[in-house]
């Protein structure tokens, strides 16, 4: 589906989220959100990823984000993506997981769907790609992907969240290196 949302400048800074297919809520396991983070960490190191902040839900992950190596933007969300789907779903397979059956059949159905995969479908293709142009906009941003915790009622105070980069911009420590963004003026 093409929603018109794009990455025009494979180098710019850009509010991002991706969902799981049909959102479903795959992503409430603490190993399933690691592999989420496992794979964020790489992309920095090795990828040249730069994330200014993050928080990943049960059913999507919000990222404002940017790409400094060869890679353009585009190409190391397809990767990621691609990545930690097959992670994902390998650890679904093998652990153990009350809702194995279900979601492996949803992921399948999605995937017979769609005929770029071979056999499961785990996040929706588009990204959601928004251009952050201004300081206001980067701001608003940021305190949109960290108060998500607080109204989906899991944590009073973003910081509190693990798989967000509030806490980051509280302390300075959080399981990935995240670009502290402070307004200017």
């Amino acid at each position: 589906m093409n929603t018109g949302f794009r990455i025009y400048d494979q180098y710019g800074i850009y509010f991002i989220t991706f969902a799981l297919v049909n959102w479903i809520d795959a992503l409430t396991r603490r190993r399933y959100r690691e592999e989420i983070i496992d794979s964020l960490s790489h992309c920095q190191k090795q990828k040249g990823m730069r994330i200014v902040a993050y928080c990943i839900m049960s059913n999507h992950v919000h990222l404002v984000a940017y790409a400094t190596g060869p890679s353009g933007l585009s190409e190391l969300l397809r990767d990621f993506k691609k990545y930690t789907a097959t992670q994902i779903l390998q650890s679904i397979k093998r652990d153990p997981e009350s809702r194995r059956s279900w979601m492996l059949d949803r992921f399948s159905w999605r995937g017979k769907m769609n005929p770029r995969n071979t056999r499961y479908q785990f996040w929706q293709q588009d990204n959601h790609p928004v251009n952050i142009e201004s300081h206001y906009f980067m701001q608003q941003k940021i305190d949109y992907i960290h108060e998500n915790p607080v109204r989906a009622g899991w944590v009073y105070r973003p910081e509190d969240y693990d798989y967000s980069s509030a806490g980051s911009y509280v302390d300075e420590t959080g399981p990935l290196e995240v670009e502290i963004y402070r307004k200017y003026g």
